[in-house]
């Protein structure tokens, strides 16, 4: 019989341990492929040549694209969808300064995460692209009176240098109460417009004839408000009695000079729910 000498089992235990310790740092996530849809694997390989503004208010206003920062009036920072979202309330809202590719969009996509209660006491603005002169802004995104949780109505007003036309959508389920994405295009080659939710198509439309967005005396983008319920307002119109403020939080607010298609849509709402 033989002999097992102590540094005979002191090697084995310490090759054991050794052998022990490299099967703790095995971590099988790091040879996974990466997570892929429509080809991306993150939100920042859609289309970022045609980005032209990006908030992400995670603890700051500024817009990544810019690199300016927005003027607040009341809003603060609460959990959002992904990180932090600005958090509205009635009279607070963020306006920023728009850049020159913002203003000379002629096509668009506008892609934003929105958690708020359905209208009570007015419609609620969302996003703004104020107009100096006109009534509604030259982009106008807002939920209107009479949205209920199982019913809610999205409005968006587009503008082409001499009038106005109206996004319009009822009869949306679960609009209201919970983390939403609202993107809406318009492709001004085709003179159409669609809205998305949660990165599924739910309304197309088209105006004959309309044309490229053409903006004119256009003033700042508004966040959690439409441009007439800031203080001074932002047009030569005042606050109206039947319009009201985002009391709920806004996140992960894109803006695009281009149009993304349904596929890149999908794709950018879903790598956004995996944090990508």
């Amino acid at each position: 019989m033989k002999k097992i000498s102590f540094k005979m089992i002191l090697g084995s235990l310490t090759l054991g341990l050794a052998l022990a310790s490299c099967y703790d740092k095995f971590d099988p996530k790091t040879y996974a492929p990466p997570f892929t849809i429509s080809g991306y694997s993150s939100v920042s390989q859609i289309q970022p040549a045609n980005l032209v503004g990006y908030w992400s208010f995670d603890g700051s206003l500024v817009d990544s694209v810019s690199g300016t920062s927005g003027v607040n009036t009341g809003t603060s920072f609460t959990p959002g969808f992904k990180g932090q979202a600005m958090q509205g309330g009635i009279n607070k809202y963020v306006q920023f300064t728009p850049g020159a590719a913002i203003k000379a969009l002629t096509s668009m996509t506008l892609s934003y995460w929105v958690k708020n209660p359905p209208p009570s006491v007015g419609i609620v603005g969302t996003v703004s692209l104020s107009h100096n002169g006109n009534f509604w802004g030259d982009i106008d995104v807002f939920y209107e009176n009479g949205s209920t949780a199982t019913a809610g109505k999205l409005r968006a007003f587009i503008y082409n240098g001499t009038g106005d036309r109206t996004i319009s959508k009822d009869g949306i389920n679960g609009l209201f109460d919970a983390w939403t994405n609202i993107t809406i295009s318009y492709d001004g080659a085709t003179s159409t417009a669609k809205v998305y939710k949660d990165g599924n198509l739910i309304h197309t439309q088209t105006f004959a004839g309309y044309g490229n967005l053409n903006f004119t005396n256009s003033g700042n983008l508004v966040f959690g408000c439409t441009h007439f319920m800031t203080t001074p307002s932002l047009t030569n119109h005042g606050p109206e009695p039947w319009a009201s403020f985002l009391t709920g939080q806004l996140d992960e607010v894109r803006l695009y000079k281009s149009v993304l298609t349904d596929q890149e849509v999908n794709a950018m709402v879903i790598l956004q729910g995996k944090g990508k």
